[in-house]
């Protein structure tokens, strides 16, 4: 490569590292979640949250309009109860979460999950919490871990490396003339193993810890995610390798999360005592 195409790829790798900034989107907490998150600095936390937002609220309206949104009232009253003691204490991880327009719903179907999109848009689907016979105390392990990803922003910095990925891309083609344009598809593989996926499960380790931090504050058990992951182990019946998969396998979640109960159990007893 000529001198003036490595000088222009100098200038292109400074470009896209300008564009992106090292931030703390929360406060440690007990548990010490304290790593900063590379963020795409044209994507502002704001305008991931309102595309949260009308997906959320796409998803309600195709719910309604089958019949299966919060079907089962005392169902969507228990799960509301849960997300009514969990969403006061995310003032420890950040204070303005506190002010977003929080969401809890139930869509009646067997999936086995729940999710919390960005700015606290929380969806449980009954399929988690019949087919596992999940009790109070695993609900808000859940919702806790749902929760964190969202107080994280880990999906905007999902985003932000995708962002920063493409524009490398285009970048290095510009640059070389389209020099490399055939290695483009192959780096985007390696990148992918090498960097996403490690990063999406450090994710989920970080929404563990968080989630129970939450959950023992608002004075459910943390011990609660260990029968979670064990229950969701027996369920799933066999999963990928931990290496290919971007969540724990859940012999490492169980672990991890063994590890850190002993932080937040201290929590869960101060906030039993207040009753």
């Amino acid at each position: 490569m000529s001198k003036i195409s490595l000088s222009a790829l100098a200038v292109a790798a400074s470009l896209l590292l300008g564009a992106c900034q090292q931030v703390h989107t929360t406060e440690g907490g007990a548990i010490g979640v304290n790593r900063k998150q590379t963020m795409f600095a044209m994507l502002p936390s704001e305008q991931v949250d309102q595309m949260a937002a009308e997906s959320y609220a796409a998803t309600l309206k195709q719910a309604q309009s089958k019949g299966i949104l919060n079907k089962d009232s005392a169902l969507t009253n228990r799960v509301r109860a849960v997300a009514k003691r969990l969403i006061p204490q995310v003032v420890v991880f950040r204070k303005d979460a506190l002010a977003w327009k929080w969401e809890v719903n139930v869509e009646d179907s067997p999936e086995l999950n729940a999710y919390c999109a960005p700015g606290g848009k929380i969806m449980f689907f009954t399929g988690i919490i019949e087919k596992l016979k999940l009790n109070d105390d695993e609900i808000a392990a859940i919702m806790g871990h749902e929760m964190a990803h969202a107080l994280r922003e880990h999906g905007r910095e999902r985003m932000s490396k995708a962002y920063a990925q493409q524009i490398g891309a285009q970048l290095l083609s510009v640059v070389t003339q389209g020099q490399y344009d055939g290695y483009i598809g192959l780096a985007s593989q390696v990148t992918d193993v090498a960097y996403n996926l490690p990063n999406s499960r450090q994710n989920e380790s970080e929404a563990d810890a968080m989630g129970i931090e939450l959950a023992a504050r608002a004075g459910y058990d943390p011990a609660a995610a260990i029968t979670l992951w064990q229950k969701m182990s027996a369920a799933a019946k066999g999963q990928p390798p931990q290496f290919l998969s971007t969540h724990p396998s859940n012999e490492t979640r169980i672990s991890d999360l063994q590890a850190n109960i002993p932080k937040v159990l201290p929590l869960y007893q101060a906030a039993r005592k207040k009753g």
